[in-house]
This record gives structure tokens, C-alpha cells and sequence, in this order.
């Protein structure tokens, strides 16, 4: 990695004062910097901009946000404004430094991090990498996409952290020039976001940045012969460490966890023990043994985990049938990784599509005794499995869990909800929309309601 500049942060504009932004403005204000606030929805974060005590202005307008580049000498975006926005233009043609909140912790951090990025399984493995590390004896902290931005947990002194794990999303790590960690992982890659990105393409290659700033003696993970990661390992600077099920210097036997040749513990003692359960297994383990944890307390931490919510998370028994909420999985790519543990099972699937295509879907007809569509993308689900795996539309969360209900009574197998689109269409979040899921589950075992 070549020198990097130090940024002029005499005035800073702020894109977006969600959780985020907020915590970058007293960062910066904590470090005597001017900040002035922009945001593309200026009336619901008036209230923060008031309390921040800096100056807001509606970056919707051209006008406004043409006005708010006066005098600045440098941009920290929110992760979720999009790379076509206005303000990165606006940005990149008067040549004022674009600075990610990774690369801002990274100016004022020289803690060891490690870092978590992948199309899925990123908060399970930064949960259980810190865990890990917690277990260890260190004072480790999860940041990032985590409800903790990296600003705030470097700047708390009353803990005193003394490893951070940042969860890494492509948003965040797109803009990325200083950021560095001991040990990054990259965990797979699928089409995503592409409503953000460009294209794939540009996807991939803002995930590449969690190695690009790497030095010799940092640590690489990656997924073993992966086809769509490798191609990207060919460059890097630091040392390679792979992972896997059967092969990798961590991997999965059928009775063991192995790193670097020793057994870690047996499969049989995982809370969760599905393929996917063991690949982020296999990752966590090669970060956190990286990051100098015990190998004990990897195995402790392992042995405890039950799973994140709505992450496959087991809701409960009705009359026979099992329901699972994987609400988290908003990709094709993550319903089909999540469902290759089920047999049999009635898949709830729809919400808003996020540029990608649903087709990969298909290869799931195996395992499904049907597929209960819901949301804006139910139509082009049908189309997906028309001829190949029996359909039926709902309108409601309620309508689906009692559908699919039906269906697994008649067929046999579980319910999952594994929407493979986000959650905006009828929730505000996929935490919502898991919770609603588990309320009808927990109503339909009640009795209240019926299939």
C-alpha cells in the first residue's frame, strides 16, 4: 500500500445523520473540526442537527448541496448514500478528498483490527470473532455495520477497547484508502446492491478494498477454491489463509474443526452445525486464532452459539411443523446458502428485489414442497418457479404463514422464511419483518389463529 496524505479536516461536510453521521459529527467536533451537515431528508434529522449544533442543508436540492461545497475541505458520505449521488460528483470535480468512516477512525486508531466483509454471513462472523477475542481475555469490540460505529467505540475511554472488529460492508469499504486491518476476511461473493453499484463488478471491487490496504505480516482470509473470491487473493500482500468444508488451512471434516492442522473441537459439539454454520465457523476461527486468541476459548465460543436473530433462527413447533425465521437472507444467494440444510420445506419468499436476478432460486425446486411469494417481487417469483414448484400468492405476513402452514401439513417439512429480497416494500426493516413473522408463528401455535 503506498503513502497515503493526511486529510485536511479543517472543514467537513457530513453526508446523512443517521447513526452514522451522527457519530462522525462529534468526532470531529470533539477534535475541534468546522462541520457543516447535509441530508437528502433534512426535516426528520432536524432535531439532530440541532442538538450536534451544526448547520443542516437538504442535499436533495442542487442547489443547496452545490452551496454547501463552499469553503469544504473534505467529505465523509454515510454508508448508505449511493455512489451515483449527486454529492460524489460534486466531490470528485472540485477535488475534495471523499473520507469513508473507516478511513476516519483509521487516522485517529492505532489499535489492531480485524475485519469482516462477504455478500453474507458478515454479523455472525464479526459476533463470533469478537466473541472469540472477548473469551480470550481481550477487550474487543464489534463496529461498524454493528450498532457501534467505529468513531464512537475508538473514542470510548470509560472501556478502553483494545481490538476492534469491523464489520465491513461494500458500501463502506468503496472509498476506502487508509483503512487497515491485521486480518480481514472476505467470506464469499454474490450479486448484490446492485441497486447501489454500478454493477457487479464494481461490487466486487469495493470489496477487494479490505485487502488492498494490507501489508506484509496482515492476514488474508479466504474462502477455498472459491471462483468468485480467488481471482482476487492473486494480488495481495499479506499471507493467505483459506478456509472450508474438507479443505483450507481451517476446515470441516465430518466429525472436526481443524486449524492448521489441529483440532479445534468436533462438529458435534456446534450449536449449529449446517453448512453455512460451519463455514462461518471455519472464518471466525481463522480471524480470531490470527488475532491471537486460544484455541480453547474458540471452541468455548463456538460450543455456546445459538445464532443472531432471523438468521435461520428456529421460532417454534405448530401442530407438527417447524418454522425458521431467515428474514436476514435479502439475496438469492443467501436463500439458497441458508436452505441447503432443509430436505423438505415451504419456502416464503418476495419483498423488493435489489437489481437481482431471482432465477438462481430455481435451483432450490428440489427441496421444496412449495413456495409462498409475498411483496412487490411475488409475480416475478412465480415466473421463477412456473412448471417446477407449486405457488401461492399472500398478501399479508399473516396470509403467508397460514398458507404455508397448509401446505406443510399436506406435504410434509418445514417453514422457512427466506425472502431473498429486502424487506421495504411492507416493512422498515428485515428485523421487522422477522418479528412479524414470528408473531403470526407464535399466534398459529396459540391457536389464535388458523391455518
Amino acid at each position: 500500500m503506498s503513502a497515503v496524505n493526511a486529510p485536511d479536516l479543517s472543514r467537513v461536510l457530513v453526508a446523512g445523520l443517521g447513526v452514522t453521521g451522527r457519530a462522525v459529527v462529534e468526532a470531529l467536533k470533539a477534535r475541534n473540526c468546522e462541520v457543516l451537515a447535509v441530508d437528502d431528508q433534512p426535516t426528520p434529522v432536524a432535531a439532530v442537527a440541532e442538538e450536534l449544533r451544526v448547520e443542516l442543508l437538504d442535499s436533495s436540492s442542487a442547489t443547496e448541496l452545490e452551496r454547501a461545497f463552499s469553503g469544504i475541505t473534505a467529505v465523509v458520505p454515510s454508508p448508505g448514500i449511493p455512489c451515483h449521488h449527486l454529492l460524489y460528483r460534486l466531490a470528485d470535480a472540485s477535488g475534495v478528498e471523499i473520507l469513508s468512516e473507516l478511513d476516519l477512525a483509521a487516522l485517529w486508531n492505532d489499535r489492531p483490527c480485524a475485519a469482516v466483509t462477504g455478500t453474507n454471513g458478515k454479523t455472525t462472523v464479526t459476533e463470533l470473532t469478537t466473541q472469540m477475542l472477548l473469551a480470550s481475555g481481550m477487550q474487543a469490540a464489534a463496529v461498524g455495520n454493528t450498532d457501534t460505529p467505529f468513531v464512537s467505540a475508538i473514542d470510548d475511554k470509560e472501556i478502553g477497547y483494545e481490538v476492534f472488529v469491523v464489520e465491513a460492508s461494500s458500501f463502506r469499504l468503496d472509498r476506502v484508502r487508509r483503512f487497515r486491518a491485521k486480518a480481514a476476511a472476505w467470506l464469499n461473493l454474490a450479486p448484490d446492491h446492485l441497486d447501489w453499484h454500478e454493477n457487479f463488478q464494481a461490487y466486487a471491487r469495493a470489496k477487494s478494498k479490505i485487502w488492498e490496504t494490507q501489508q506484509e505480516g496482515d492476514v488474508a482470509v479466504a474462502p477455498h477454491d472459491d471462483v468468485a473470491v480467488g481471482p482476487w487473493t492473486k494480488n495481495i500482500s499479506s499471507q493467505l489463509l483459506t478456509f472450508g468444508l474438507g479443505k483450507g488451512d481451517v476446515h470441516c471434516t465430518d466429525r472436526e474443526l481443524i486449524a492448521h492442522g489441529e483440532r479445534i473441537m468436533k462438529i458435534s459439539e456446534l450449536r449449529r452445525s449446517r453448512p453455512h454454520d460451519q463455514l462461518n465457523a471455519c472464518a471466525a476461527t481463522a480471524l480470531a486464532l490470527s488475532m491471537d486468541a486460544s484455541a480453547k476459548s474458540v471452541a468455548e465460543v463456538l460450543g455456546n452459539f445459538d445464532g443472531l436473530a432471523h438468521r435461520l433462527e428456529f421460532v417454534a413447533t405448530a401442530d407438527g411443523v417447524r418454522f425458521f425465521d431467515d428474514s436476514k437472507a435479502t439475496t438469492p444467494h443467501a436463500t439458497v446458502a441458508g436452505m441447503t440444510g432443509f430436505d423438505q420445506a415451504v419456502l416464503i419468499a418476495g419483498g423488493r428485489n435489489k437489481g437481482l436476478d431471482l432465477l438462481e432460486l430455481r435451483e432450490l425446486a428440489p427441496r421444496l414442497a412449495g413456495v409462498v411469494v409475498i411483496g412487490e417481487s411475488a409475480e416475478t417469483l412465480t415466473h421463477v418457479f412456473d412448471g417446477i414448484v407449486t405457488t401461492t400468492l399472500a398478501n399479508s405476513m399473516e396470509e403467508a404463514v397460514k398458507a404455508a402452514m397448509s401446505i406443510a401439513q399436506s406435504s410434509g417439512g418445514d417453514v422457512v422464511l427466506s425472502p431473498a429480497c429486502a424487506s421495504f416494500d411492507w416493512y422498515r426493516n428485515y428485523n421487522e419483518r422477522g418479528d412479524d413473522f414470528q408473531r403470526f408463528v407464535r399466534l398459529l401455535k396459540q391457536g389464535q389463529i388458523q391455518p
